[in-house]
C-alpha cells in the first residue's frame, strides 16, 4: 500500500482508465506520474490533474512491484468466505477502502452445476452514476472465474436498496475516519 505520493516515470505505454469516468487511456512513455493508491489489483495515478486507475500486471511500468495473494481453493470446493477474501483485493480507486468493506458486495450464491460451480454476484455502487461501476463490475467478474472449478459467473449491479455509510464495516469506517 502507498503510504503516501509517489512520482515515478513511465517506462513503457500501459492503458488505463479515467476515474471516475471510465473512459480508457493510453499513458506514454516517459510520462511522469503520481501513485496514490496501490492496493489490491491495481493502483490510482494522478497524471495531469486526472485520477487514472491502472491494473496491477501494468505496475511495472511505474517501478512497482505488485504482487496479489493467490486464490488457493485447489480442491475445487467454494464458500462464501472464499469469494468474500478474494473480492477483498479490488478496491475502490478513489476509497482506500476495499468493496467488501464499504458494503458494496450484496449477495453471493454459489450454484453447483454438472459443469462445475456457477457463481452470481449482487452489488452496487457508491453513487448510481459512477463511471467506474461497470470496470468494478468487471472485476469481480474476473476473480469469481478465477476460481478453480467456477465456468462461468455473472454480476448484477443494483441500486435497491441504495448504498449508505452505514452499509461499511467497523473496520472500514474506521480507515476512513467516520468513527
Amino acid at each position: 500500500m502507498v503510504q503516501q505520493s509517489k512520482t515515478a516515470i513511465l517506462s513503457r505505454d500501459v492503458e488505463g482508465v479515467l476515474i471516475p469516468a471510465g473512459t480508457p487511456i493510453v499513458l506514454p512513455e516517459g510520462m511522469p506520474v503520481q501513485i496514490t493508491q496501490a492496493l489490491g489489483h491495481s493502483l490510482t495515478l494522478f497524471v495531469n490533474g486526472n485520477l487514472v486507475r491502472l491494473y496491477g500486471h501494468d505496475a511495472d511500468a511505474v517501478g512497482y512491484d505488485f504482487s496479489v495473494p493467490a486464490i488457493n481453493n485447489e480442491n475445487g470446493s467454494l464458500t462464501e468466505g472464499d469469494v468474500m477474501t478474494a473480492l477483498r483485493n479490488i478496491y475502490d480507486p478513489e476509497i482506500p477502502v476495499n468493496i467488501v468493506d464499504l458494503g458494496l458486495i450484496y449477495d453471493c450464491e454459489i450454484q453447483n452445476h454438472e459443469k462445475g460451480i456457477f457463481l452470481k454476484m449482487t452489488m452496487t455502487l457508491t453513487a448510481p452514476g459512477c463511471g467506474m461501476g461497470p470496470i468494478l463490475a468487471q472485476d469481480v467478474e474476473r476473480v469469481c472465474k478465477s476460481f478453480k472449478n467456477v465456468y462461468d459467473a455473472h454480476v448484477d449491479v443494483v441500486f435497491d436498496p441504495p448504498w449508505r455509510h452505514d452499509m461499511m464495516t467497523e473496520a472500514a469506517k474506521l480507515q476512513l475516519g467516520l468513527i
